[in-house]
């Protein structure tokens, strides 16, 4: 997305990737996008698929003791909405985009390091080919993602890492069966949350809150059926639809941000500098955040000179990145199930939840962050 920018800025730029460009596109990963990220995904030209496929969802739901309650989100956030999309078709638009165009992408590149980053010449050293290479660059951009190397290359002593572990994972299927619902179910259950999504009319993503040390083998295809039936339970007569299971795993949560984003010429942006948990869906679109920010302000550094824009750029994205953290806390925390809570502690978040559905106030916090705030 950042060359993408760049190149309609008249910039030109490198992207090494350490994958196949098969691997890239059809690895299924984040699927729900904010208006934001809609918005910045047309207005750059690489919206005509997302408008063609992209499923516009306008409300949520709650699930708690078999009710379903429904959050309007576009009502109560100005109109704005957010778009189901997969990420991998995110990722073939843009690299259509970026070879129509001429860019150069070295594709399964590897032994990447970063040096320099404090001078005004940066270098990055790879392999693509069996062929050792060597740029020269104004410039780099550690989009590399949370094992890259780029976040490393900062000295320890400059950057602060914040973290946060928690106790459960999600195990998540894809299935191939069409939705059950026409918009997302978050679940809060005695027995653990239960989240139910979709990636296309014809597949569903779901997931089950488990322990964070599970196995996938411990839960063949009809332990997860059976699990999520009944934390998907609901009163009102409707029923979870089941299909093959195509692909199914387990990922632990945890929360981590990387201070300063910046060190000499080279910015982090996406998952090299900031995980959140998947409850509040912010990955991907906190990272298309980074990247239109770090876009203008190399823009206005390659128009006029002026570094303002860049050496403001971790401070600009740190306020998001914090604002999508306390919303993914806030989310994860009322709608799973703590080991250690007690009774207290479930009667709090029971009393969140019916807060949240019976306040306009509450249901409207909930929403503008949930579509994705237009500052923060």
């Amino acid at each position: 997305m950042l060359s993408h920018l760049l190149h309609l800025h008249g910039i030109d730029s490198v992207v090494i990737e350490k994958r196949s460009r098969d691997y890239v596109e059809k690895r299924v990963r984040a699927g729900v996008l904010e208006q934001g990220t809609v918005d910045l995904l047309c207005e750059s030209g690489v919206g005509d698929r997302l408008r063609a496929e992209g499923l516009v969802h306008h409300g949520i739901e709650l699930l708690f003791d078999g009710r379903a309650h429904r959050i309007p989100m576009s009502d109560l956030a100005g109109g704005r909405a957010i778009t189901i999309y997969g990420q991998q078709k995110v990722v073939h638009d843009l690299t259509e985009a970026r070879l129509a165009a001429g860019g150069r992408l070295y594709l399964e590149a590897g032994e990447v390091a970063a040096n320099g980053l404090d001078s005004g010449a940066p270098r990055i050293r790879f392999t693509h080919q069996e062929q050792q290479t060597e740029l020269t660059c104004d410039f780099i951009a550690g989009c590399d993602g949370f094992h890259g190397v780029c976040r490393d290359a900062i000295p320890s002593g400059v950057r602060t890492v914040f973290e946060r572990e928690y106790p459960f994972a999600w195990l998540g299927i894809l299935a191939e069966v069409p939705p059950s619902t026409e918009e997302l179910i978050y679940a809060h259950h005695d027995r653990g949350f239960a989240l139910h999504s979709l990636r296309s009319p014809e597949i569903s993503r779901l997931y089950l809150q488990v322990d964070p040390d599970d196995d996938i083998v411990n839960w063949p295809d009809e332990r997860i059926w059976a699990e999520l039936h009944t934390r998907l339970a609901r009163r009102d007569g409707w029923s979870l639809k089941e299909g093959p299971i195509i692909e199914k795993g387990i990922s632990p949560m945890r929360s981590f941000v990387c201070e300063p984003m910046q060190f000499g010429r080279m910015f982090l942006a996406g998952d090299a500098a900031h995980i959140v948990p998947p409850t509040g869906a912010k990955g991907l679109n906190l990272a298309m955040h980074d990247v239109r920010v770090l876009a203008d302000a190399l823009a206005e550094w390659y128009r006029s000179g002026s570094e303002t824009l860049l050496t403001g750029y971790s401070a600009t994205c740190l306020r998001r990145v914090w604002r999508v953290q306390q919303f993914s806390w806030w989310m994860t925390s009322m709608l799973h199930r703590f080991p250690a809570s007690g009774a207290f502690d479930e009667r709090l978040q029971r009393s969140q939840l019916e807060y949240v559905c019976s306040s306009t106030a509450a249901a409207t916090t909930l929403a503008e962050n949930y579509v994705g705030l237009t500052r923060a």
